[in-house]
């Protein structure tokens, strides 16, 4: 097996920009590559199936559909709650995030979707739900993973959080 191109088992040192409806979202110019372990679903699966068979020093443009990237919009997904649920000196603005904690103590992420006096109406959609997802993505760096990363599915990477 060849170690120059990107593989399952590998990690991948890439830059990338990501571009949604003509706007750049994010890109690896301020923080640097994003390092990811291949075949662990670090990244979304669109992205990542695409970069298969890629080499170092290759750049490549990916479109992916909603499916393969932060998933289809849910018409479900939206809840309406009561305004007096919020603090009253709180500040509601369409389209901020909050944190929700349901009914079995998991966290989510909530964007405001709308609200008036009487109720806030709530969107569990991740922001990029729905969304093609235009990558350009260069590969910069392969390495073998360490012990340690390939137990724990991820890159171990100095001051780098997810």
């Amino acid at each position: 097996m060849s170690k120059d191109t990107v593989q399952k088992g590998l990690v991948v040192s890439m830059e990338y920009k990501l571009t949604v409806d003509g706007e750049v979202l994010d890109s690896s110019d301020d923080a640097g590559p994003l390092l990811f372990l291949a075949g662990h679903e670090n990244i979304v699966p669109g992205l990542e199936r695409a970069m298969v068979g890629m080499k170092i020093g290759e750049s490549r443009d990916v479109v992916v559909a909603p499916k393969d990237g932060y998933g289809e919009l849910d018409d479900e997904a939206f809840m309406d709650v009561p305004r007096s649920e919020f603090p009253d000196e709180m500040q509601i603005e369409d389209g901020m995030e909050l944190h929700v904690t349901d009914e079995d103590g998991n966290h989510q992420a909530a964007y405001v979707a709308g609200f008036d006096d009487k109720s806030v109406r709530l969107d569990f959609n991740h922001p990029l739900a729905g969304a093609e997802l235009y990558f350009n993505v260069k590969v910069v760096a392969l390495r073998e993973p360490t012990a340690e990363e390939l137990d724990h599915g991820h890159v171990h990477e100095e001051g780098h959080h997810h």
